[in-house]
């Protein structure tokens, strides 16, 4: 079987939460472009609430985006019927979800077994296989416990172990050493790194840690539904000024981070000065009535106080720190 070149792609994607509230809809997803190769590992990093969650539900086809279309494999998701769609997404892609989401009725080893079950794998053998991959991520004391008697990491290893079973070309994480000891983490992304490197396995991962984001290839910036930015390997997750390549879509919209925002004066009116192929310079003032713009001092989501730092990211709750009007 000939291997396809890109592996997953989407095309103008957008996705709108409907809502009755006063504020009205939600717009999660803005337009968002991927084109990711067979092999390739790529971090999504950013903000809480800058739509990570649902780019991955649209990806996999767990969600159908509002508009734009997904492509895995080769075959345009948005374009399948139901059926179709759950054997593409059996033969090629596993999805390791924050929370687990395991079987609360089942124990471990059928937990792991039942996507192979799916694919037509007789029982004995399905439970053999998951037998093995649960000894393999330090599980195999606990093959016959229900998730209720698991703890939060071994719940997260039960789920990852269920994840790789079916030998995926392509595994969408979210966040998957999120639960989990530094040990068993290490253990983890060492299992992740030889499945990329021997066994050819794309990587799509979600993450705020910095040693899951500097196993990626290369990592993107994700802040209110649109990639701002593109960074190469070993990205500084708490730093994400560092080494950052602004992307201008095909729409020609380009999101400044607060931290660039900030260095330019603001937002505001500005003139287009030098244009040449890879240069373009601005010159402006900022708008009068908005006064001179800083960083927050403190969370509006959960009200931590910034102090003195730096930090565009709210180290409490994730949120993304908003520029302000310094009052005269």
């Amino acid at each position: 079987m000939k291997m396809v070149d890109t592996i997953l792609q989407a095309d103008g994607l957008y996705h709108v939460y409907e809502s009755k509230a006063e504020d009205g809809n939600v717009v999660a997803l803005r337009g968002l472009h991927i084109n990711m190769k067979s092999g390739e590992a790529i971090a999504v990093v950013g903000p809480s609430g800058s739509g990570k969650s649902t780019l991955m539900k649209c990806l996999g086809g767990l969600m159908k985006p509002s508009a734009g279309s997904v492509s895995l494999a080769g075959k345009n998701m948005t374009r399948l019927s139901g059926q179709e769609l759950v054997e593409l997404r059996q033969k090629t892609v596993s999805f390791i979800f924050q929370e687990g989401n395991l079987l609360p009725n089942l124990n471990a080893r059928d937990n792991v077994a039942q996507p192979l079950r799916h694919q037509g794998v007789a029982s004995k053998k399905a439970l053999q296989l998951a037998d093995a991959m649960l000894t393999r991520l330090g599980m195999g004391h606990r093959i016959n416990a229900l998730p209720a008697m698991l703890s939060g990491g071994e719940q997260q290893r039960v789920a990852i172990a269920r994840a790789l079973i079916t030998q995926p070309r392509l595994i969408l994480a979210d966040e998957p050493t999120g639960a989990l000891d530094p040990v068993t983490s290490r253990e983890v992304l060492a299992l992740f790194k030889d499945l990329h490197l021997n066994d050819g396995v794309s990587f799509l991962i979600v993450t705020h840690s910095k040693e899951v984001a500097a196993f990626a290839n290369r990592s993107l910036e994700l802040r209110d539904g649109r990639f701002v930015a593109e960074h190469g390997e070993a990205v500084d997750v708490e730093d994400l000024s560092k080494d950052r390549e602004l992307i201008i879509d095909e729409t020609g919209t380009v999101t400044l981070p607060p931290d660039l925002l900030i260095r330019l004066g603001g937002a505001g009116r500005y003139t287009v000065g030098n244009v040449a192929s890879g240069y373009l310079s601005l010159q402006g003032d900022a708008v009068e009535s908005m006064g001179k713009m800083e960083l927050a001092s403190s969370c509006p989501a959960c009200k931590h106080d910034y102090a003195d730092t730096d930090d565009q990211l709210c180290p409490s709750c994730g949120s993304s720190r908003p520029m302000v009007e310094v009052k005269a």
